[in-house]
């Protein structure tokens, strides 16, 4: 009880800046890019020419990181169930209506994040390479099943999470994109390009917000980081499915894919971790007490442990065809 006392009231603290969290982090809405700034403008006469470079390229992308690429905007299009685990942590008020509460740090950050599903679903809907009503059953699925990050209703944890989590989805739309230029679909690359830019826009924040929880409170955001990389991080969609599947079956299948593309591989879980560990000094952080230390001690410790056994692992061959590729 005492542990949640103080992080309400580190919640409390950190949300006297939240003018300036919101005007560093977020972009105004008359400023950023909406979706239709990149896709095929039915108003115009070269519409369909547009759309028919948009089908061809879409056609030609290699099978994993098509489905690679719609597994991602599956992944954004679940946003419902971000935003609501979020506006429950302790700490969030979703009744607050004022300007400078973390209510609207996430109701901004949603409605940001919400772009991007849209763009991403309109445009494999414009390519005649997906089975729509697949990809809208797990879709639908992923937000009915809900899911569990391993936070609870911490904020410590959860902005662990959401540092991890951000920093994961920039590298891989990132990639997609990196990918989709290279063979040519530059408005695809545009496209992930600007998405990835949000999120890392959207990791520097949570990263800044753990940066200032471990000025207040060291050695319970210390544990907090030790428990969830015990727990490990588990992606948004790890309980994805097609029709007719259990809960979570489908991950496995689509998180092989992304390695076998390189979009993101468990070389990229070992590398975020270390970029945290040195974006929050983990080795210089003081103030800490004897639990907390041994905590610093095994965050130190684990990348070269993870490291030790992914350099043992390999990555499966193709061994599923999904629902949502048209043949």
């Amino acid at each position: 009880m005492y542990e949640k006392i103080v992080r309400l009231e580190v919640m409390k603290s950190l949300e006297k800046n939240m003018k300036g969290f919101i005007d560093d982090y977020l972009t105004p809405v008359e400023k950023i890019w909406q979706p239709s700034d990149f896709l095929p403008d039915t108003t115009k006469d070269s519409f369909k020419d547009d759309l028919d470079e948009l089908q061809t390229l879409a056609h030609e992308m290699p099978y994993d990181l098509f489905v690679t690429l719609i597994g991602d905007c599956i992944t954004e299009e679940a946003l419902p169930s971000y935003e609501s685990w979020i506006m429950g942590i302790d700490g969030v008020n979703q009744e607050d209506r004022e300007e400078l509460g973390w209510a609207n740090w996430v109701r901004n950050w949603t409605a940001e994040e919400n772009r991007h599903g849209t763009m991403l679903n309109t445009y494999l809907y414009l390519c005649g390479r997906v089975n729509m009503r697949e990809m809208e059953i797990t879709t639908q699925y992923l937000i009915q099943d809900g899911f569990d990050i391993g936070t609870s209703m911490d904020p410590y944890r959860n902005f662990i999470y959401t540092s991890f989590q951000e920093t994961a989805t920039n590298i891989s739309h990132r990639r997609v994109g990196t990918l989709a230029k290279q063979s040519g679909n530059r408005k695809l690359a545009q496209m992930c390009g600007v998405i990835a830019a949000d999120e890392a826009r959207h990791a520097k924040a949570y990263k800044h917000f753990v940066t200032k929880i471990f000025e207040l409170d060291p050695s319970e955001m210390m544990l907090a980081f030790e428990d969830m990389m015990r727990k490990k991080i588990v992606m948004p969609a790890h309980l994805m499915r097609e029709s007719g599947q259990k809960a979570g079956e489908l991950w496995e299948h689509f998180s092989n894919a992304a390695q076998r593309c390189m979009v993101y591989t468990g070389q990229d879980y070992i590398d975020i971790l270390k970029e945290l560990i040195i974006d929050w000094k983990i080795e210089h952080i003081s103030g800490l007490n004897e639990k907390a230390e041994k905590a610093r001690e095994y965050l130190v410790k684990l990348p070269r442990r993870l490291q030790n056994i992914s350099d043992r692992m390999s990555t499966p061959d193709l061994d599923h065809e999904f629902r949502w590729v048209k043949n």
